[in-house]
């Protein structure tokens, strides 16, 4: 016998990482995961990256567009909840929108988990929410990462983001180098945070009301209204496309209405904005009631009910509004585009 055959054994799982857990989670979500497969996808969950069939794609100079994020602190929202099936929707929603604002078609979606220990109930829920918000929006989940690693994370509290590719032809990018002083703003609207701004909401909200309180002022629980759904707006972008020479699309993430669509003005230009122009949903008036936020703080970290931007020349505005009554979100005029 050595020394070593004399010391106590330690196993990878007594480190506190189990394998063969994570990967029981796993084989139950594969039929899920595998319905989100469209015919281009050529490898299921296993190996070691996913294969997608470009060659039925007739583009004459086609461009692959990413984007990765995360949806933040509204993970601590739905921990605290013990609301797992909305955050993973959410994931997917974002990313999408992050592409479909650049022109792009989505074409796939890949996924990362992380945790200190891996609880099955937890983990299946968020992958089933992936799964559910990619078959809706015919996006295939063709790859992912679950990772365990004790002592990074504190117990019970998991971490995710999202990688997405679309895709797009060369000349119709949508980046705003054509947006010129005077072009109109029209915004569509939220359905409230979306996946931004819940450091500072939750710092004020939950130092008033506990995650579960029905709140009159929204006419629901905390819970219901922080874990609205972030919208997938790539069937309104795509539709608007097609109808109208639309100059610059801006997805109001982290940083508001401003520096979001500030990202696409080319040198020389800057918004007016017409805050009065929309009805702003109750809970960002409660966030800045309660916590006495200043106006400023609350253009700059929330969207204020704004979802998406699209920059149009001014006299295409009207027909847009008009246009934007086929569907479920409301369509705003907010501004303009000035030297």
């Amino acid at each position: 016998m050595t020394m070593n055959d004399a010391k106590q054994q330690t196993t990878y799982k007594d480190a506190g990482v189990d394998i063969e857990k994570a990967e029981r989670s796993l084989e139950r979500l594969k039929e899920r995961i595998a319905r989100t497969y469209t015919p281009e996808v050529l490898s299921g969950v296993g190996l070691f990256g996913g294969f997608y069939d470009l060659s039925g794609r007739s583009f004459q100079e086609p461009v692959l567009v990413s984007s990765t994020d995360g949806v933040g602190t509204k993970l601590k929202v739905a921990i605290l909840a013990n609301r797992h099936d909305t955050v993973g929707q959410d994931l997917v929603n974002h990313c999408t929108n992050d592409v479909a604002v650049c022109g792009a078609t989505p074409l796939f979606f890949l996924d990362y988990f992380a945790s200190g220990h891996l609880q099955p109930e937890i983990y299946e829920a968020v992958i089933t929410g992936i799964t559910l918000a990619c078959k809706a929006a015919n996006i295939p989940l063709i790859g992912g990462e679950t990772a365990e690693m004790p002592d990074l994370y504190q117990p019970g509290e998991y971490d995710m983001c999202g990688t997405i590719v679309g895709i797009v032809e060369k000349s119709k990018i949508i980046d705003g180098r054509a947006i010129r002083p005077g072009d109109a703003l029209i915004g569509v609207s939220g359905n409230g945070l979306h996946t931004n701004g819940y450091s500072l909401a939750r710092r004020v909200l939950f130092a008033e009301y506990g995650v579960n309180d029905h709140i009159p002022a929204l006419n629901a629980a905390l819970a219901d209204e922080l874990l609205k759904i972030h919208p997938n707006y790539h069937s309104v972008i795509s539709k608007a496309l097609e109808n109208f020479p639309l100059r610059g699309i801006s997805h109001v993430t982290g940083g508001g209405i401003v520096k979001n669509t500030n990202r696409l003005l080319p040198g020389g230009l800057s918004l007016e904005i017409d805050w009065e122009s929309w009805p702003v949903p109750p809970i960002f008036r409660l966030i800045q009631e309660t916590g006495n936020v200043p106006e400023e703080d609350m253009r700059q970290t929330f969207n204020l009910g704004i979802g998406i931007i699209f920059i149009i020349e001014a006299h295409h505005r009207q027909a847009l509004l008009d246009f934007g009554r086929q569907f479920q979100y409301q369509f705003y005029p907010i501004g303009r585009v000035r030297e």
